[in-house]
């Protein structure tokens, strides 16, 4: 049987608007947060009269919602923020389901759903267009071309300046973790007072081991064996752990295995492989000097290496400047 079709507007997580009823969908948590705000500034802004009430899905009672929406003394505007929908109550479903046919004037409905298939009549009467709702989707930002888009628009957003070495480094500093990578853009358009480089995030981020290892990563990709080997006891004696050190070599040599041989344009092997454009040029550039053998060799290694700093070995120092031998001679001898 086919689903619903959806006749209502779906709107991006920086796209809210107010709407009778808001549906905001989808396991990003982060960006409903941030969608949910808005609406909130935004309603507050037009009436700063606004009722903001809270409900949990999961602990609704009988009567609750109509309670709520019911015309207050002063005829004040209500924004009713329900979380946990995804594991709503019977009584919510029904009620909810009522309520869409007759909607309170003045009243905003927003209904947080992350994921699951608990609440699907109510989802789909919503988007049925019942109730006159609209949408956003908080889908999860999981490619790298994805969280340079948002660390970049974060800096449109505000008007400043920032060079695409600045996105990178945040991105790689910060891509496990969408809140982090947000909270970082946003104290360094508070405390940067100029344009925001690379040179400027390091200042402020030196400290991310990420950040660290990708510098190791890079200058022993480079050949530059001396000076990787230098980076590393600098990473280390600030605390850097070797497993995100292997991860950034991890990441950077699978990139250029997967982009070796291929004379396809930046664009679309960025799209076949969930990349960004920079990073399939960066991967080109690193595999001047290489041969497909030695880079199978680097990555055994590499595989080796991972297995010694996991317990495997009894040295996880000496297990990584070897691979950095390795890695530096293009995958020769240490």
């Amino acid at each position: 049987m086919a689903a619903p079709k959806t006749v209502i507007p779906v709107l991006q997580w920086h796209s809210v608007r107010p709407a009778p009823v808001v549906l905001v969908s989808g396991p990003e948590e982060y960006l409903a947060d941030r969608a949910i705000r808005s609406l909130r500034d935004l309603l507050k802004a037009e009436d700063p009269s606004l009722e903001i009430h809270d409900v949990e899905a999961d602990q609704y009672g009988p009567g609750e919602l109509l309670t709520l929406a019911s015309p207050s003394l002063f005829n004040e505007p209500r924004l009713i923020r329900v979380v946990k929908v995804e594991k709503c109550t019977d009584a919510f479903i029904t009620e909810t389901l009522d309520y869409l046919s007759h909607p309170a004037d003045d009243t905003y409905l927003v209904l947080r759903h992350a994921s699951g298939v608990r609440g699907k009549k109510l989802l789909d009467a919503i988007r049925a267009g019942t109730g006159g709702g609209i949408e956003i989707s908080c889908l999860e930002l999981k490619k790298d071309t994805e969280k340079t888009e948002f660390a970049a628009a974060e800096f449109a957003a505000a008007g400043r300046r920032v060079t695409g070495g600045a996105i990178r480094a945040l991105v790689s500093a910060f891509s496990d973790d969408l809140a982090e990578l947000a909270a970082a853009c946003q104290q360094l358009l508070a405390d940067a007072s100029e344009e925001i480089t690379e040179v400027t995030v390091e200042k402020y981020y030196s400290g991310r081991m990420e950040t660290n290892a990708f510098k190791v990563a890079d200058a022993a990709i480079a050949g530059r064996r001396g000076e990787a080997l230098v980076l590393l006891r600098h990473a280390l004696s600030s605390g850097a752990d070797p497993v995100p050190i292997v991860a950034a070599f991890a990441a950077k040599l699978r990139t250029m295995a997967r982009i070796s041989g291929s004379n396809a344009p930046a664009g679309q092997l960025a799209s076949k492989f969930g990349l960004a454009p920079w990073q399939v040029d960066r991967a080109r550039r690193d595999l001047h000097g290489w041969t497909d053998e030695g880079l199978g060799r680097s990555l055994e290694t590499l595989a080796d290496t991972d297995e010694q700093i996991k317990g495997l070995g009894r040295d996880p120092v000496f297990a990584l400047e070897r691979m950095i031998g390795v890695i530096a001679s293009r995958g020769g001898s240490a």
